[in-house]
Order: structure tokens, then sequence, then C-alpha cells
């Protein structure tokens, strides 16, 4: 049987939905029936907007999904413009006042403290800039994500870039892939260093060659069915096609519909492609796709550069780019700079000023990243030094601390209805407090610490050196929030799932555990060991020890139970002291 979402996507999804959020948006919150709010905040995630949480009711986070993260030169400017202007709150954060922007994991802004009555001008500044919300939410397409830097990266294997655009305009908006059974997450990327994160997409086309007709040609190779949600992550797996750029328009167009035609619409748990893979396998996956889909023969997979990877790899520091932090030089001769945007949250004017440094010094254009960072690109070179040297970057630096570089938390219960706990800001300062109080070894630059508010992994902890996620649990008595510590998970060569070794640990005594483990690792260590390398050499059981939970000096004000808050920072947070529901022309929205 159909579940509720697809009897109600089969009544109205898709392209129709932005006419009805315009009526809502003229006629105001209260148009929209209560009995019906749930149905109509499925469809309008299609459209970007999705409902914030108890407590804040007629505010919704409104999702802008770039195309590889890449933002055209006045773009950035526009973002940080709206979030100024339309995403300010009825109450302040404490690290980051009120009217800001969120990178995500998947190269996407979100906006926060949005009304229904603004969208319609929201709409209006992001199109004339050549942006759009279309099918950053929902059950089709989404943000689809590759390499930050493609077609600026030196040593780049295959621009991308192309091949990214291409999907977008084929499938962004395209009826016939409008409705699938889930969300669809798809990846390209055609540098070396892996930072694609193909293998926890649904979809991940990866760099390879071949040889055909006895010249080499450079492309893809293709890999289905990956993803971490709920306690059932998956890495992608291989199906042993190999597309050339022209061919991966259709080889995934009849990926897409097969998922569409063949996906689980009656259990939404288990109505991702990764089942699917479960349930047939890879050589029924490509034979279906082979005899049903594509009309063309497809090509075995080739020899692909997961070898050369670096990126959340495994591998010593010195391997390549990585996370493309800091300065890099482009192949016409420019720079790029990398910069690091702590749990990836930018006050609006912060990020106007850093829209206006790129235009100062680069193009203007700017790239995000799946950690959450921004890049600068085509910086000359006698531009870069003075560049450098803009106060701005103290706070969003080219050459940030491990422990800050390293972090990344998903939205938590600030808004998030599906959150356990409290995230950035907690993050923010366990960041803070671990680069103050831990050394971590000389030849550690990159050490990824990744919190998520639940299951469903936002914040991608499974493939972190230490994956953190919200629990509840008792101390003293008392509920209070708590955090569940994983380590050793990560992408690369060979990817691996972080292993789960400690449970509802109070969430302020977890930087003392991250402390004493990370004592344990440089005591123990071999020379040039990697931190994943040193927790595949260990039994669980050491690494439990070693992973001491103990109260330090660490100070968490968000132990209570944030998610019976109407806001975690407000002065009054209980839910009966909530403003809402509210609208722009209340004083107490902040809009004016």
């Amino acid at each position: 049987m159909p579940t509720d979402v697809e009897k109600w996507k089969d009544e109205l999804y898709g392209e129709e939905i932005r006419e009805h959020m315009l009526r809502f948006a003229e006629e105001g919150w209260d148009a929209i029936p209560d009995d019906e709010h749930d149905a109509w905040f499925e469809r309008f995630k299609w459209w970007g907007l999705y409902h914030q949480r108890d407590g804040q009711e007629s505010y919704f986070m409104m999702r802008i999904g770039p195309p590889s993260g890449v933002l055209e030169p006045g773009q950035l400017r526009v973002i940080g413009e709206i979030a100024r202007d339309f995403a300010v709150g009825p109450a302040e954060n404490p690290e980051f006042g009120n009217g800001y922007a969120d990178v995500t994991t998947r190269q996407a802004v979100q906006l926060h403290w949005v009304n229904i009555e603004d969208v319609p001008k929201i709409w209006e500044r992001l199109e004339d800039a050549g942006l759009s919300t279309k099918q950053a939410c929902g059950d089709s397409w989404r943000n689809i994500v590759g390499c930050p830097v493609a077609g600026k990266d030196k040593r780049e294997f295959v621009d991308a870039l192309p091949v990214v655009q291409d999907l977008n305009e084929n499938f962004k908006g395209n009826p016939e892939y409008a409705n699938l059974p889930r969300k669809w997450k798809v990846s390209v990327t055609g540098c070396r260093e892996g930072c694609g994160q193909g293998d926890i997409n649904d979809i991940g086309i990866e760099p390879a060659e071949k040889e055909i007709d006895g010249e080499t040609v450079r492309g893809f190779n293709v890999r289905v069915g990956g993803g971490l949600a709920g306690r059932e992550p998956r890495f992608a797996r291989d199906i042993d096609v190999f597309a050339e750029p022209d061919e991966v328009v259709p080889v995934l167009g009849g990926l897409s519909g097969l998922f569409r035609d063949y996906g689980n619409r009656e259990n939404r748990r288990r109505a991702r492609i990764k089942f699917l893979v479960d349930e047939w396998g890879t050589e029924k996956i490509r034979k279906v796709l082979q005899e049903e889909y594509v009309d063309f023969y497809l090509k075995t997979a080739g020899d692909d550069l997961r070898e050369e990877y670096s990126y959340n790899a495994g591998v010593p520091d010195d391997h390549g780019h990585a996370d493309h932090v800091g300065v890099h030089e482009q192949p016409d001769g420019n720079y790029y700079v990398g910069l690091n945007v702590l749990v990836g949250r930018v006050g609006a004017e912060d990020m106007i000023e850093m829209a206006d440094i790129a235009t100062k010094y680069g193009s203007g254009e700017a790239r995000l990243t799946q950690r959450q960072n921004i890049i600068l690109t085509d910086v000359p070179e006698d531009r870069l030094d003075a560049m450098l040297d803009e106060p701005l970057f103290d706070r969003y630096s080219p050459d940030p601390h491990p422990f800050q570089r390293g972090s990344i938390a998903c939205t938590g219960t600030e808004f998030c209805s599906l959150s356990i706990v409290e995230t950035k800001n907690r993050q923010v300062r366990l960041s803070r407090w671990l680069r103050d109080n831990v050394e971590l070894p000389d030849d550690i630059e990159n050490f990824h610490i990744h919190l998520s508010g639940c299951t469903a992994s936002c914040a991608q902890p499974q493939i972190a050196d230490i994956s953190l996620r919200g629990m509840k649990t008792r101390k003293n008595g008392e509920a209070v929030e708590a955090l569940d510590i994983g380590v050793g998970g990560g992408l690369g060569q060979d990817p691996s799932f972080a292993t789960w070794i400690r449970e509802r640990i109070a969430a302020d005594e977890v930087p003392g555990a991250i402390r004493n483990l990370i004592h344990g690792f440089s005591e123990e260590r071999e020379d040039g060991e990697t931190f994943r390398e040193f927790v595949q050499a260990r039994h669980e059981d050491r690494l439990e020890t070693l992973a001491k939970p103990e109260e330090t000096s660490y100070d968490d004000p968000y132990m209570h139970n944030t998610k019976k808050t109407w806001y975690p920072y407000a002065e009054d947070d209980a839910m009966e002291a909530s403003p809402a529901p509210n609208s722009p022309d209340d004083a107490i929205s902040g809009d004016d």
C-alpha cells in the first residue's frame, strides 16, 4: 500500500506546487489549512522549503542548490543580502547573532527564519541572479555534488563541471524524473582527491580511463547505492560500467528511471536505491539498466584513480590537496583560496564582505565544498598577499587549526525537528576547547570530528575520524543531552564506517573522552601512522578504554533537553514563550 507521502504526491507534486506556494504567500501563513500541514510541507520541499520544528510554526528553512557548489560572480553577495534581509528571527544565537547562512555538506546554502510571505521576493532575487531552490529537497534529483574546484585544479584528471551542468539541465525540472520514490543524490567528480564523496551517494561518478579502439579514453566509472541515513549505511557499489563524458547523461537517466520504476514506494524507510542494490545485486542492476533503459552497449569499468585519493582517505597529509583548504595554484597560473567556515555558518554581513573580497582580488566566483567551506577562485599571484591580509580571514582562515578545519555539524535542535541534541554551537565550543587543551601529533593537519544531531546523518558522522551522534541519557538523576562516540571512519581507496565505541555519554564528558583518546593515539602510534590506521590496528575494547569519558574545564550550556524548547538560546526558551506563529508584518520578526 502506498505511503501517505505517495498519496500526497499523486495528488500534486513537482513544478505545479509553485503556484500554490505563491497563493499561500499572498494570503499568509493562516491560509495553509491546519489539517493539511503535513501534506503541504512535504510538497514544499520540492521547491527547497522545509518547515522548521515545533515552537517555530510559520518559519521555514530555504535551501539553495548551486550544482557542484559553483557560485558565479555576484551570486554569493546576493545570498548574503537575502540572509540579511529575510533570514532574521525573533531571537539571537549567542555564537552567530541574527541573520546568517549555512553551507551544507552537499554544497548548498540554507537560510532560516524564512516566512512564507517572503518567498516570492526571495525567489525573484535568486532567479534574477541565476540561482534556484528547485528540487533542493524532496523526492527527486537533489543538488548534484562534486569536486568544488572542477576546472580549477592543476591535478585534475578530467573536468567534470560540464558533465554536472549537463545533468542539471537535463534532470532538474524534467517531469519524467520529478517524482521518485525518495531523494536521489548524485556525485560527479574528475579530480584525484576523491572529494566528491561518491561512495556515500546514491550514484557516484568517479574518474577512470579505459582503452577503447586502441586509444586511452578518460571518463568515469559508475557506482550505485551509497548512503549514510539511519543505522544502515552503505558504500556505493561498482556496477562495472565505464561512461565517456557524453554518455553520463543517458546512463544516469537510465539509473534514475530504474529507481523511479522499481524503487520501494510502500515503505519510505526502505525506499533508497541502496536497498534495491541489496535486494538485486550489482549484476541485476547492470542487466536491467542495459536491457530496459539504455539504447547503447554499456562498456565495462575502466581503471580508476582510487589509490590516489587524499580526501578523508586515512593517508598522510602530504598525499594531496585533500579538502582544498589553503592556497593552491590553478592551471591558468592564478590561485584559489580555500577558507575554513567553522560548522558552515557565515554571518550575512560576513558573506557580503567575502563576496566583495572575491570580486576585489579575483573573478568574484566562489565555490562551496562538502566540508561546509568556501573557496574563492581566480586570484592573480600579485594580489594574494593583500587578499590574505584581509581582517575577515582571521575568522575564516585559509590556515586553520586541525580541530577547526575538521569540524562539521548539522543543523541540530536549533531548527530541525529530527535532531535530538544541539549541534552547531556545541561543535564550535568543542573545537575551541580542543584547540586550546589538546595536542595532536605535529604531522597531523587533517583531523575530522563530525557531530550529527540524530541518525539521519546530515553531518556524515560515519566517515569521520571521530564521530559524534546525538542521544539522551541521565546524569545525577536528570535527563541530559548525550553523544555516541565512534572512531575510524573515512573514505578513500578503502573506505570504512566508524566503529561506535561509546554510547550515550553525557555531552559535557565527551571532550574529556576525545582528549584521552587522542593522548592514547599520540603515545601508542607507530611513526607516521594515521589515526585511521591506528584505529584499525586495535581491538574495539582497547579503543573504548582509551576514550574514557571525563569532566573537564569544558563548559556545555546546552545540557538540558533543547528539543523541548522553542529555541535553545532564547532567554525564555519554554515552548509556551514562543512568539510563533509570526509574519513579516510583526515587529518581532526583525525583518524591518
